[in-house]
C-alpha cells in the first residue's frame, strides 16, 4: 500500500505538471474573456487577479501550494464561484448518467457474453458478437446524432438534450455505455468460454450440480478474474469520460463543462478536472485490486506468502 500511495502522488504532481503546461500553450484567457472595449489599466488588473502576471514557474509553484490546501482558484468564467464549486455542482448529473451507464454495462454486456460462450455458434452468438462489432466501432457522436435524430426528433419518445425526467437518461447512456457493452461482451464470452473447459467447471458437472448452477455460480465467477482489471478502466471511462455524450445531448455535467473551460481557456477549472480525474483512476485501480483478493483466493494467499 505504501508503493502505490507513493505512486499515486507522483502520478498527480506528473498530472499536474502536464496540464497545467498543456493549457499555458493554448493561449492567453484574457484574449478570450475580455471584452474588445477594455482598457489596458483594466486588463491588467484582471490579469493581476487571476494571477497572470508572475512568471509561469511561480504560477505553477502557486497552484501545487494552493492545490495542496484544497483551494484551485476562482473560476474564470464563472468569477462569482471557486473552480471546486463549479465541479461541485456539475458533478451530480455527471455521477448519474455514469452509474445509469455503469449499470447497463452489467446488465447487457456480463449476460450476452455469459449467454454467447453458453451458446457459441447459435443465432444469440451470432447476435451478440455483432452487438460488440457495432459498439466497438460505431462513434460515440455519431451515434448520439444518430439517436436525437431518430427517437427525438422524428419518434418524440425522448428528449433531444437537457433534464426532464428519466426519459432523458435514456439516450446519453446508451450512447456512454455503448463501447462498454460491447468490450465486456466480448471479455467475458472469451473468459467464458475458457472456463467451461477447465477442469474445475467438468468435476462441479459430474458432482451432479444444475447446468444454472455451474454456469451462473461456479463458471460466471472464474470467469470475472480477467475482465476486472479492464472493468476498473471502464467504470473510469464512464464515469469521466463521457464528454461527448453531455456535448451532444446538452447534459450539464463536468464533461461538458471541461468542454466549456477548454474553450474559454479557464485554467483553474480545467487544471481541477484533470486532478479530480486523475483522484478517481487512482483510487479506482486500487479498488480492483482489493476486488481481486476478493474473487481470487490465490492473490490472498500469494499476499499472506510475502508478507
Amino acid at each position: 500500500m505504501a508503493v502505490s500511495a507513493v505512486r499515486a502522488i507522483f502520478t498527480l504532481f506528473a498530472v499536474s505538471a502536464i496540464v497545467f503546461s498543456l493549457a499555458r500553450i493554448t493561449g492567453d484567457p484574457l484574449d478570450v474573456l475580455a471584452p474588445v472595449d477594455m482598457s489596458r489599466e483594466d486588463e491588467a488588473a484582471l490579469r493581476a487577479k487571476w494571477g497572470l502576471d508572475r512568471p509561469v514557474p511561480q504560477q505553477y509553484l502557486s497552484f501545487v501550494g494552493n492545490a495542496f490546501r484544497g483551494d484551485f482558484g476562482d473560476s474564470f468564467i464563472y468569477p462569482s464561484e471557486t473552480s471546486t464549486g463549479v465541479i461541485v455542482d456539475r458533478l451530480p448529473r455527471t455521477l448519474q448518467l455514469g452509474l445509469v451507464s455503469v449499470l447497463l454495462v452489467l446488465l447487457v454486456g456480463v449476460p450476452l457474453g455469459v449467454l454467447s460462450a453458453v451458446r457459441r455458434g447459435s443465432a444469440t452468438d451470432r447476435i451478440a458478437r455483432g452487438v460488440a462489432l457495432f459498439g466497438q466501432s460505431v462513434p460515440d457522436f455519431w451515434l448520439g446524432i444518430m439517436l436525437i435524430w431518430i427517437f427525438a426528433a422524428r419518434l418524440r419518445w425522448f428528449p433531444t438534450s437537457g433534464i426532464s425526467g428519466w426519459k432523458s437518461f435514456v439516450l446519453p447512456s446508451i450512447v456512454v455505455s455503448i463501447f462498454g457493452i460491447a468490450a465486456l461482451l466480448r471479455l467475458f464470452r472469451s473468459s467464458m468460454l475458457e472456463t467451461l473447459d477447465s477442469e474445475y467447471v467438468k468435476l462441479a458437472r459430474l458432482k451432479g450440480l444444475s447446468r444454472a448452477k455451474v454456469i451462473w455460480k461456479h463458471a460466471l465467477k472464474a470467469a470475472s478474474i480477467a475482465p476486472l482489471t479492464f472493468f476498473g478502466t471502464l467504470s473510469i471511462r464512464i464515469l469521466t469520460g463521457a464528454t461527448v455524450a453531455e456535448i451532444v445531448f446538452a447534459w450539464p455535467g463536468v464533461g461538458l463543462l471541461a468542454f466549456e473551460a477548454a474553450n474559454a481557456r479557464d485554467f483553474p477549472v480545467v487544471q481541477a478536472l484533470a486532478l479530480f480525474t486523475s483522484a478517481i483512476i487512482v483510487i479506482m485501480n486500487l479498488l480492483v485490486d482489493v476486488l481481486y483478493a476478493y474473487i481470487d483466493p490465490r492473490v490472498r494467499l500469494g499476499e499472506k506468502a510475502v508478507a
